[in-house]
């Protein structure tokens, strides 16, 4: 630690505190992530594992850079790259008044982030705007792996109670174990007090999905009918600014059927991002 000098405090978890600090021999900028270790843990925390572990693999300039790991009897310290911000600051920042352009440039990076970890069998499980760093040079970064599985040959089951509930998908939320890569909104689109209220909520805005649109939905542990309200309220009229072509792209990725939601690789190959000029 005696490498590294702390500057400001940045964010602050149930275990973990951030720490915006410089490295004293070449004066760059990290983020120093510690995590408390309790006095009768005889181990490192589950998650603080995973992170690293899964992190020291994933080498892609829309992933959290992970530089160092340093442990005492008291705290284990992550060194990251960087990062001046999260999305969601930025957002609120913005008051709602987004640039396009931005805004097509953050989705693809994002996808492109989240297409490189499941094509290295990982799924991050907790996708929200508070996870998506960006730097000075408007760079996005998936962060916070905590929650993160790898999946693969034999298929396990992982808990249901993932993802942050505005983002969580009918199927998790009905109580699915088995499954691998999400597609959540960037947004509360969905901001439920709690799981029913959750369902109902995407169900008004996509409509109550039936057997033969979504096979086998009635046998997921917790599934139950939501009656689909005859007010039913389409994405035209919830996003009136977006055009066809940006409607059809988020169809795709909020299709509450699974096996019917198009991959993060398949989503960067849609007409939205055709004539992007990067910024």
């Amino acid at each position: 630690m005696q490498k590294y000098k702390k500057l400001e405090k940045i964010g602050e978890g149930t275990c973990w505190t951030l720490f915006k600090a410089k490295n004293r021999g070449t004066c760059e900028i990290v983020g120093l992530k510690w995590v408390r270790l309790d006095d009768d843990a005889e181990d490192v925390p589950s998650s603080a594992l995973r992170e690293f572990c899964l992190l020291k693999e994933l080498k892609h300039k829309n992933v959290i850079r992970l530089h160092d790991i340093l442990h005492s009897n008291e705290k284990l310290t992550l060194v990251f790259e960087f990062c001046d911000q999260d999305v969601k600051k930025y957002f609120d920042r913005c008051n709602g008044d987004l640039d396009p352009e931005i805004v097509k440039s953050f989705l693809l990076q994002l996808l492109k982030g989240l297409g490189f970890c499941h094509s290295r069998n990982v799924v991050h499980r907790d996708l929200k705007p508070q996870n998506l760093l960006m730097n000075r040079n408007g760079e996005l970064k998936l962060a916070d792996f905590g929650p993160t599985r790898a999946f693969g040959i034999p298929i396990r089951c992982y808990s249901a109670g993932v993802v942050t509930l505005w983002y969580r998908p009918p199927d998790v939320l009905f109580g699915a174990k088995l499954y691998s890569t999400l597609a959540n909104a960037g947004w509360p689109l969905f901001p439920g007090n709690d799981v029913d209220e959750q369902l109902m909520r995407i169900f008004r805005l996509l409509g109550m999905t039936t057997e033969e649109q979504w096979p086998s939905t009635t046998k997921l542990p917790d599934y139950k009918p939501y009656p689909v309200h005859p007010d039913t309220t389409s994405l035209v009229n919830v996003m009136p600014k977006l055009n066809a072509t940006r409607r059809d792209l988020l169809q795709n990725l909020l299709t509450c059927n699974p096996v019917q939601c198009i991959s993060a690789e398949e989503a960067l190959q849609h007409p939205y991002f055709s004539n992007f000029c990067p910024l």
